[in-house]
C-alpha cells in the first residue's frame, strides 16, 4: 500500500475530476432553482480544483490532494442529489441508489 503523496497521485486525481466535470450533465433547465444550487456547487468544484492546481505548482502535495478530493466531492454530492446525471458510471461518481 503506498501511504505517499506523489505529484503522479495529485495528476491522477485532477484527470480524474477532470473527465468526471465533462461527463456529466445537468438534469433540470437553465431558470431553475436547482440550475443556481448546481452553478453554486460547480463554482465550488472550480475553486478547489484551482486550489489542488495552486498547491501543486507551490510543492504542497498534501494540500494539492485535500484541495482536489474536495472538488470531486462537490462533483459527487450534485450527481447524489440529483443535479447531474452521472449517466451510470459508478467509477467517477457516487451514483443514487
Amino acid at each position: 500500500m503506498n501511504s505517499q503523496v506523489t505529484q503522479e497521485l495529485v495528476e491522477k486525481y485532477l484527470d480524474l475530476t477532470s473527465r468526471a466535470k465533462a461527463k456529466a450533465t445537468p438534469i433540470h433547465g437553465e431558470d431553475t432553482a436547482e440550475a443556481k444550487q448546481l452553478s453554486d456547487m460547480m463554482g465550488m468544484c472550480d475553486d478547489y480544483a484551482s486550489d489542488a492546481r495552486h498547491f501543486m505548482g507551490v510543492g504542497d502535495l498534501v494540500r494539492a490532494f485535500g484541495a482536489i478530493n474536495y472538488a470531486h466531492a462537490w462533483l459527487d454530492a450534485a450527481v447524489r442529489i440529483g443535479l447531474l446525471d452521472g449517466h451510470g458510471d459508478d467509477q467517477l461518481f457516487t451514483l443514487p441508489k
